[in-house]
């Protein structure tokens, strides 16, 4: 199931960043790791959450909106193919109006992913948002 995400589950969004960063951004330095799990809980505030919770109402994915632009989707590590991340995906385009993403161009599953459903890049940038040397490509629909 798919809802909106309150202020007491921040907690474990920040578990679930966690889990599936440390499995799926094998690029990111360790110092830079650090850096984000430090500030991901302050973007939370600025962005629509919605959460995909387990049938005994386990919080195991998120994705957070702002501007039609998808801003994160993560999942838990032991959810990872099952689904999820494309239930979310879905649901963010069709609720959300979501029909743009960034996602960093190091992290090949995930551009894989948004190719797959429908994105195409329309742009590269050589760092992130934060300044950081990890380029990103801006996909749309």
């Amino acid at each position: 199931m798919i809802r909106k995400i309150n202020e007491e589950e921040y907690p474990r969004l920040l578990e679930i960043w966690i889990s599936a960063v440390e499995n799926t951004h094998d690029f990111l330095k360790n110092e830079d790791f650090e850096f984000y799990k430090e500030n991901v809980p302050t973007y939370f505030q600025y962005v629509n959450l919605v959460g995909y919770y387990t049938t005994d109402n386990i919080l195991v994915g998120f994705a957070g909106v702002a501007e039609h632009n998808l801003e994160m989707l993560f999942i838990h590590n032991d959810y990872r193919g099952k689904g999820i991340g494309k239930e979310l995906l879905n649901y963010t385009i069709e609720n959300l109006e979501v029909s743009k993403v960034d996602v960093n161009e190091q992290n090949k599953q995930a551009v894989d992913f948004y190719l797959h459903l429908g994105f195409k890049v329309i742009n590269r940038s050589e760092k992130d948002m934060e300044g950081k040397e990890y380029p990103i490509l801006h996909l749309s629909r």
